[in-house]
């Protein structure tokens, strides 16, 4: 079964975000949380689902650790509007995830400085102080135009093998993507925000074994959603918010 990523509005949760631009560093980019402290207490970290944030020509978003959000924002001098601030819903074990996921989140509305210092963003509040580390920007170059063959599947320290048909993943610079999952075709279309690539559209075509719907729904699971990317060589490894991932050797 597909996993859905489905999006709830936070109504009446719009929060101001002031930015500190003496130093005239952006706040734009993609980030990482190191470290977060709410309320005089440590944010709990889970290091297989990080929490990112993404601050981009008026769009925000990330991982709060489970789930997707994002929204708008504008701004006013030295304040940022956040604007049409939406989650998706969907649940994450163990616990401390969640536990994660909505301190974060209570820490993020409390927020009132932001301030860029070289490869840190340092988000400050009343109750709040987020440390974010810079993440490398996605290797559109190496990634795009290549036929990506995959060649294991991921789960926390087990990597399994792969079965059935030739499973692929080829992303065309168009915003199109196609591919397989060893026995169902894949299709639809992506774009690179900050440090992920996330599919705006994404469908499986076919039918599969019963000896192969389980690697099909990890594959699935480990893409639909958005994915990070690391690019070496002829190998290329994507992950997901978790401890799903995929390994993929390019057809050279």
């Amino acid at each position: 079964m597909m996993r859905r990523r489905h999006f709830a509005l936070l109504a009446g949760l719009g929060f101001l975000l002031a930015a500190c631009t003496a130093t005239g560093s952006s706040i734009e980019g993609a980030w990482e949380l190191e470290s977060g402290i709410f309320d005089g207490q440590p944010i709990p970290m889970v290091k297989t689902h990080p929490i990112t944030i993404t601050l981009d020509d008026g769009g925000v978003g990330g991982s709060a650790a489970c789930n997707g959000y994002g929204g708008r924002y504008s701004r006013s001098g030295d304040e940022i509007a956040f604007t049409e601030f939406a989650m998706t819903e969907m649940a994450c074990f163990p616990e401390e995830v969640m536990v994660s996921e909505q301190t974060y989140i209570n820490a993020l509305f409390n927020v009132e400085t932001a301030s860029a210092n070289g490869d840190q963003l340092i988000l400050r509040g009343s109750r709040t102080e987020l440390v974010f580390n810079q993440l490398e920007p996605v290797p559109t170059t190496d990634l795009q135009g290549t036929v990506w063959v995959l060649d294991g599947l991921v789960q926390g320290e087990t990597v399994s093998t792969v079965s059935g048909d030739r499973a692929t993943l080829e992303l065309f610079s168009d915003g199109s993507f196609i591919g397989s999952t060893g026995c169902r075709t894949l299709t639809g279309e992506y774009v690179v925000s900050g440090a992920e690539v996330v599919f705006t559209s994404f469908a499986a075509h076919g039918e599969c074994s019963t000896d192969l719907s389980r690697q099909d729904s990890q594959v699935i699971s480990a893409l639909e959603g958005g994915f990070r990317v690391e690019i070496e060589g002829d190998t290329m490894t994507t992950w997901v918010a978790g401890d799903e991932g995929l390994i993929y050797k390019s057809d050279s």
